[in-house]
């Protein structure tokens, strides 16, 4: 079922988070609550109608008796039906608390965009995802259970007192100290298991990094040196495992042990008492079952603080994630209507972007592009204009409405390619064509069984180098900003679909802006104006023919980039 947008979290702290989550599912954690309460309580007076019936059946009573086993049929059918209900309620708040967390974290990595590989390592991100999610919403689905056992707990040992004071004192005083005697196992859990996430998130995060560069790995003959690393790192993954898995037996042998001590007391008090005639046979009967269904909430209360605790390790890395602010923070004026398709202008290099013509950019070093681009697309600070405006004025989401950088580190992802190629879902198919013909990208899709239906796999890995340039290029097209600015997009195809691709760029963009990034001279001779950098600053511009006979720096940059 859908979940509502869950609003901002409380994320100055691990606790103060799992109650922001427990409170925005206030409802069904409190109808779940109630269900497994009434669902506890059936089962807590089963006992004493037992008793009962046990004892109307000695004295001779039959219309007692009957009464009593209908009482006891009665607490059957509110067992079956509230633990049917709480079981969903049980699981539609797991799911809450989960997916919640799944949109909160999903949400903040947008906002972040760029901040959050700089901050955080794939594998701690990754490692919400895979375990932190479950953790939290287990946390929240004890909570249901765990108030009904403690109310089960005592409601049995209201019925022991009022039976026998002993029995119920010793209840009354043996429930505490075995919660107590848990105590001191929760702190070494709590720290091995935070231990054991930060190396499970640096594990994922050198898979990742391995599976990436698997092909360099295999070029250079590193295959050997990177094995034994990761298999150095799971070792130590395996060891916290196991330390982690040391204090968890310890616990769940408490779960077991303290529990069978107390209503092996309670027992044998029980049946001392029956023997000395200070209780009945019904009671003595009622205690024996009482020490048999005291083993299921006790134990759900030392559950409890396991899965708590496991929460609260979750939690904090959840907040960790959610602390974080973007590097580059929006501001709030607004963009007039004609500024968009107006000059955009990298007042540190000069370069400036003229409104409706194909630019391109020439530096002498890759990552002089790089940085003008990133300022260019405020994705770093600058002094940057779009119709002089500053773009550190504008929100981000305006920003990345009208300009649009488009490199390779771009991923394809899972899904429907057409769905792939529109991710605004704006265009039509006609739309998604034009832009796959101008990509050069038509022969991809007719090669596919399914076309634009087409499953496209994790990262797009069945498909060439070559062609997730050109599908990544015909979603840039598609997407038609105001501004496109393309970094090398055709330095992964042959020199017959790179011109093809140049002489279609310019007529698919024709009456917008685009900068292109590139040291193709297929590219640059179909650009409308070229612009050099050196240092960091333009120092020629103009068509691609005229500065390679008047700029030498740009005709051996361009000649470097050809060979």
């Amino acid at each position: 079922m859908p979940v509502a947008d869950p609003g901002t979290p409380d994320a100055r702290s691990p606790i103060r988070y799992l109650w922001w989550v427990a409170r925005v599912q206030k409802w069904p954690l409190l109808v779940g609550i109630g269900l497994a309460i009434l669902w506890w309580l059936a089962q807590a007076l089963v006992p004493a109608a037992l008793g009962r019936a046990i004892d109307a059946l000695a004295d001779g009573r039959t219309n007692v008796l009957v009464e009593w086993s209908a009482a006891i049929f009665g607490l059957g059918v509110i067992q079956a039906v509230t633990g049917v209900l709480r079981h969903r309620f049980a699981v539609l708040t797991w799911l809450g608390a989960s997916y919640r967390t799944v949109q909160v974290t999903t949400r903040q990595a947008t906002r972040l965009g760029a901040t959050l590989p700089k901050r955080l390592s794939t594998g701690e991100v990754v490692s919400v995802g895979n375990s932190d999610i479950a953790h939290i919403g287990n946390a929240m689905e004890i909570l249901l259970r765990g108030t009904g056992a403690f109310v089960a707990v005592a409601t049995v040992t209201v019925i022991l007192l009022s039976t026998s004071p002993p029995l119920g004192l010793v209840v009354l005083i043996g429930v505490p100290l075995m919660v107590g005697a848990v105590g001191p196992l929760l702190r070494p859990l709590h720290n091995r298991q935070h231990a054991q996430r930060d190396l499970q998130g640096d594990l994922a995060t050198r898979a990742s990094d391995i599976v990436g560069g698997l092909r360099v790995l295999r070029g250079i003959g590193g295959e050997e040196l990177f094995s034994a690393r990761y298999r150095e790192e799971s070792q130590k993954v395996r060891r916290a495992g196991v330390r982690v898995a040391s204090v968890e037996s310890a616990l769940e042998g408490a779960q077991i042990l303290l529990p069978g001590v107390l209503i092996a007391a309670v027992t044998w008090l029980g049946a001392h008492f029956a023997l000395d005639g200070r209780i009945s046979p019904g009671q003595l009967v009622a205690f024996y079952a009482y020490a048999a269904f005291l083993i299921a909430p006790l134990r759900t209360l030392t559950e409890a603080a396991d899965r708590v605790t496991k929460g609260h390790v979750a939690a904090r890395r959840v907040c960790r994630i959610l602390s974080l602010d973007p590097e580059i923070q929006g501001g709030t004026a607004t963009l007039p209507a004609d500024a968009a398709s107006d000059v955009l202008r990298d007042g540190e290099s000069g370069v400036t972007v003229r409104p409706g013509r194909l630019t391109a950019l020439v530096t002498a070093v890759p990552e002089e592009a790089a940085a003008i681009t990133d300022r260019l697309g405020r994705y770093a600070p600058g002094e940057v204009t779009l119709g002089g405006v500053s773009l550190d004025e504008l929100p981000i989401d305006e920003v990345r409405r009208h300009i649009l950088v488009a490199d390779n580190a771009a991923r394809l992802f899972t899904g429907r390619l057409r769905d792939e190629l529109d991710v605004r879902g704006t265009a039509t198919d006609d739309d998604v064509r034009l832009a796959l013909h101008a990509a050069c990208a038509d022969d991809i899709v007719e090669s596919l069984p399914d076309g634009l239906d087409a499953h496209v796999a994790e990262a797009g890995r069945e498909f060439s180098g070559g062609q997730q340039q050109r599908l990544r290029l015909a979603r840039a097209l598609a997407a038609d900003p105001d501004v496109l600015v393309l970094i090398e997009p055709t330095s992964a195809v042959d020199a017959h679909t790179e011109a093809r691709i140049a002489d279609r760029i310019g007529a698919a963009r024709a009456g917008r802006t685009t900068l292109v990034c590139t040291t193709s001279p297929l590219v640059l001779d179909r650009a409308d104006l070229v612009l050099f950098v050196e240092d960091g600053k333009v120092r020629a511009e103009g068509a691609h023919r005229e500065l390679l006979q008047a700029e030498p720096g740009y005709s051996a940059t361009v000649t470097r980039g050809e060979g």
